[in-house]
This record gives C-alpha cells, sequence and structure tokens, in this order.
C-alpha cells in the first residue's frame, strides 16, 4: 500500500471511509513526518494530540456506523494567522510570540466541525508580510526543493504562506490553510508545485484571522491537487455573521462539480502581463496552458487590462494603509508582548514595545501606510489608490464581456534563493505583479502547477474568474492538472 502520508485529502477521506484504513494510522504517520522535517522549518508548533483526538472521533463514528463528516480522518497543517483556541497564535511575530487565544477563528472552527484535525501552526512571513517567508521572527522556511544543477542553495517556498507550501509539498501534511492578500496563496504554491485557490473576498470568514489589509485579507485551501482543494474550501468556507464583510449565501458543491470538459468557456489572455524581461520558460509554459485549454474545449481571446501597470503601485498603498491601522491594536496594554523601559511613561511604552516586536518588514509597511494616510498626502496616495483599484476592478468588468476566465502566469519567475531578494524591496515585490490585480478587485484565482523550468524547479499557471465562479477557476484548473500530468516532487534531503 502506498505510504498514508503520500495520500492525497480525497484519497485519505475515501480510505478511511471505506476501512481501508484507520484516521489514527494517518494521523501518526503524518505527526512522524512532521517530527522528522524540523530542517524545513514549517512548523512553528505541533499539535500531534489533536491529530489524534480527531482521528479517534473519526474512526469511532465509523465504528458505530455513523456518517462520517466531510473531512473525517484528514489532518491538516493551520497557517499560524488563524487564532486557535489554547494552542500559541503568533502571526510569526515578536510582538505576539506567547499570545495564546481563548477562541477559535472562523475558518478553523468549520475544519474542525467538518472533521479535520490539526497537525500544527505553519510558519508565515510576520503578520503576512513577505514574499519569500524571510520576515518570520522565528526563522526561514525552507523550500524542499532544490535546483536540478546540484547547488544547494536554500530557496524560497515563495510567501506569505511559505510554511504551508512547504508542509504541503514535502507531504508533511495533505493540505493547509493560507491566505492571501496580494498573491500570498497562489506564489508560494507556484514556487513549490502545488495547487491554491484564493476565493471570491468573502467567500471565507477573517473573523479569528489576524488582520494584515482587511479589504484584501482572504482564506484559501492549498493542497497537491485540484480536488483537494475544492474539498478543504467546501469545509472553510460559508457566512459568518461575525465577518461584516463576509457574503450570506450557500457554500456551492465545488467538489461533486468538477469537470475538465471546458466547451463553451471562452478563456482570455490579458496583453498587459506580459511584463518585461519575464523568462521565456514562464511565456513558453503560458503558451502550453493556452494549448491545453484549447484542447479541453476552451475558446482562447486576447484581451485588455489596461490599468494593470498601476495595480502593483495601488496594492503597496493600499494593503500598507490598512495595516498601519490594523497593527496599531499592538501596544503592550492589553496582550502580546510589552517593553516598558524603566521610567517610561505610556508614549514610550508604546515605543519600545512596537520597535522591539515588529520585524524590520512590518516596521517599514507600518511607516509607508503611515505616511500615505497623513493629511498632506492622503489625497495624492491613498485616494488616488482607490480610485485606481475601481479602475482595475471595472478592466475586469470589460473583459468578463469577452470572455469567462483569465489565463496568466502565477509568479514572473521560479523559486529564487533565500537572500537573493531580501536587500531589494522593489524587486520583492515585483514577485506580486501577476497576482495583485485580482485581489483588488476580489476575485477568485487559483495558481496550478504547469512544469518544470531548466532548473527542474516548479512554475504555476493561474487562473482569474469571475466572483462567486469558484466553480468555473476550479474547472479550468483541473484541466490543466488533468493535461500537465505534473507529478514531480521534491527529492528528500531534510
Amino acid at each position: 500500500m502506498t505510504e498514508l502520508a503520500d495520500l492525497t485529502i480525497a484519497a485519505i477521506r475515501d480510505g478511511v471511509r471505506d476501512g481501508a484504513f484507520t484516521a489514527r494510522e494517518v494521523a501518526e504517520a503524518f505527526n512522524a513526518r512532521v517530527a522528522e522535517a524540523s530542517a524545513l522549518n514549517a512548523f512553528l508548533v505541533a499539535t500531534p494530540d489533536h491529530a489524534l483526538a480527531a482521528a479517534d472521533a473519526a474512526d469511532a463514528a465509523r465504528a458505530a456506523g455513523e456518517t462520517l463528516k466531510p473531512m473525517a480522518g484528514v489532518p491538516i497543517g493551520m497557517k499560524d494567522l488563524f487564532c486557535t483556541a489554547g494552542v500559541r497564535t503568533t502571526a510569526a511575530s515578536h510582538i505576539l510570540e506567547d499570545f495564546t487565544p481563548t477562541y477559535e477563528s472562523t475558518v478553523s472552527q468549520n475544519l474542525w466541525n467538518a472533521g479535520a484535525g490539526m497537525l500544527g501552526k505553519l510558519n508565515l512571513d510576520q503578520f503576512a508580510m513577505g514574499s519569500s517567508n524571510e520576515t518570520s521572527y522565528f526563522g526561514n522556511v525552507i523550500s524542499p526543493w532544490r535546483r536540478r544543477d546540484g547547488g544547494n542553495a536554500a530557496l524560497a517556498p515563495g510567501g506569505s504562506s511559505g510554511g504551508s507550501s512547504s508542509a504541503v509539498a514535502a507531504r508533511l501534511c495533505p493540505g493547509a490553510t493560507g491566505t492571501d492578500t496580494g498573491g500570498s496563496i497562489r506564489q508560494p504554491a507556484a514556487f513549490t508545485g502545488i495547487s491554491g485557490i484564493k476565493p471570491t473576498y468573502g467567500r471565507c470568514s477573517r473573523w479569528g484571522t489576524i488582520a494584515f489589509a482587511s479589504s484584501l485579507d482572504q482564506a484559501g485551501p492549498m493542497a497537491r491537487t485540484v480536488r483537494d482543494c475544492a474539498i478543504m474550501l467546501e469545509a472553510m468556507a460559508g457566512f459568518d455573521a461575525k465577518d461584516s464583510t463576509s457574503l450570506q449565501l450557500d457554500v456551492p458543491a465545488w467538489e461533486a462539480g468538477l469537470s475538465g470538459d471546458l466547451r463553451g468557456k471562452r478563456v482570455g489572455i490579458p496583453k498587459e502581463y506580459r511584463v518585461d524581461g519575464m523568462p521565456a520558460e514562464i511565456e513558453a509554459l503560458w503558451q502550453q496552458g493556452i494549448a491545453w485549454l484549447r484542447d479541453a474545449g476552451a475558446e482562447i481571446v486576447e484581451v485588455s487590462l489596461p490599468h494593470t501597470q498601476y495595480a502593483l503601485p495601488a496594492y503597496y498603498i493600499i494593503a500598507p494603509a490598512e495595516a498601519s491601522s490594523n497593527l496599531a491594536r499592538y501596544d503592550g496594554v492589553r496582550y502580546g508582548l510589552r517593553d516598558l523601559p524603566d521610567g517610561a511613561n505610556l508614549q514610550q511604552m508604546y515605543a519600545a514595545t512596537r520597535a522591539a516586536g515588529f520585524g524590520p518588514e512590518v516596521k517599514r509597511r507600518i511607516m509607508i501606510g503611515t505616511y500615505v494616510l497623513s493629511a498632506g498626502f492622503y489625497d495624492a496616495y491613498y485616494t488616488q489608490a482607490q480610485k485606481v483599484r475601481a479602475l482595475i476592478a471595472r478592466d475586469f468588468e470589460r473583459a468578463w464581456e469577452q470572455c469567462d476566465l483569465l489565463l496568466a502566469p502565477t509568479a514572473p519567475s521560479a523559486a529564487f534563493a533565500l537572500g537573493e531578494k531580501s536587500a531589494d524591496p522593489i524587486a520583492m515585490y515585483l514577485n506580486d505583479v501577476f497576482t495583485v490585480p485580482s485581489s483588488l478587485a476580489g476575485l477568485p484565482a487559483m495558481s496550478v502547477p504547469g512544469g518544470l523550468d531548466a532548473a527542474g524547479l516548479p512554475l504555476g499557471l493561474q487562473i482569474i474568474g469571475k466572483a462567486l465562479d469558484e466553480q468555473s477557476v476550479l474547472n479550468a484548473g483541473l484541466a490543466i492538472e488533468e493535461r500537465a500530468g505534473f507529478t514531480a516532487r521534491p527529492e528528500r534531503w531534510w
């Protein structure tokens, strides 16, 4: 029998239901994988008992003849941005290093209600701010991939959901939660050869998820297959009265609706996504993706998203502005780190706490955000960025008059080495060039692995869909997955 820890979510769920193995055997197999993989630094906290308790509940339900829950027997990883009752939740920041919530985030509670168990909390860029998982207070996450040329340079697993992408790619968990503000599910999925979907803004509740940029943050699943993403997303999504931006809509049966037949669908190719200096391998994969979707029955049309060039600058005004507001709550008074120098007054305590607690990238974004919100610059920067955001959303609306989906690369390159771009924030921010526009418009978007570059590293293709049309996005992802036949996996070195 295939080693249990190599199985997909669907295979685990079906195997437990059919009695091919027990949920406890699955949990034990993954707990062992997590314990052996400290070199990747993907997990900040391991919770083997949580995984075993959920597994035992699934086995007991099956023994009693009960109908099993949708994710019964499936252990997952939880990005350490989701509050978990009684389990440390840090956002990978020193300022929350000792914070243990007394409540559960809605997304994690939905997963536990569906029968899933938690293997542990996954590392990330601090407060989800980063594209390489190099800003975590608890150290870099290492990608399980290595370049084929024999170089042993540690590679970035992408960010901010780098712990999630690394853990799924290394088979430490069959699936993991991620959050996507400007590409933080899709870009790490592309870097590590897995799938990940950011649903429509509002599909998944933000309640209990530590905020970065509230009008952009959205939770989503990361897994090895499109079907697994559909299974997880069904469990995660749903209306939540505690989140004022939550959509009061029924959760569709995305897994049941999966089909790689795209006849009758029109797929747009945005001409503005051909950026200067894009590697030939990315362009070649894009053309291959077009051929795959045409083979699946789709009609291919060229479309224009004329304001694309302004998306990244607008995002890096709006997101830091919202971060500046959201992170003002970390002041050393109510919870988290408190740095109180001798004889300090209240303002000095605020300053000392934030200076010690926030990392350099978080401070950079808070300062940018505070600047663009200041009285003299609000209209020049923040108001203008919001106008650009409206124009970008309008670009997509006009594109939908010509097509049903968009196809683009996920990232402008394969994974880079840790440290390669950390000295140049602009070069790092350019990683989000293909993912940010759909985030600003709140649209569902997914990355699926399409192939390997010359160095043997994964490359991803991105599908963007209309608001609330996750089904078409998943179906196009499935069509690519079926034709790409991507089975590459990192050789174990950790």
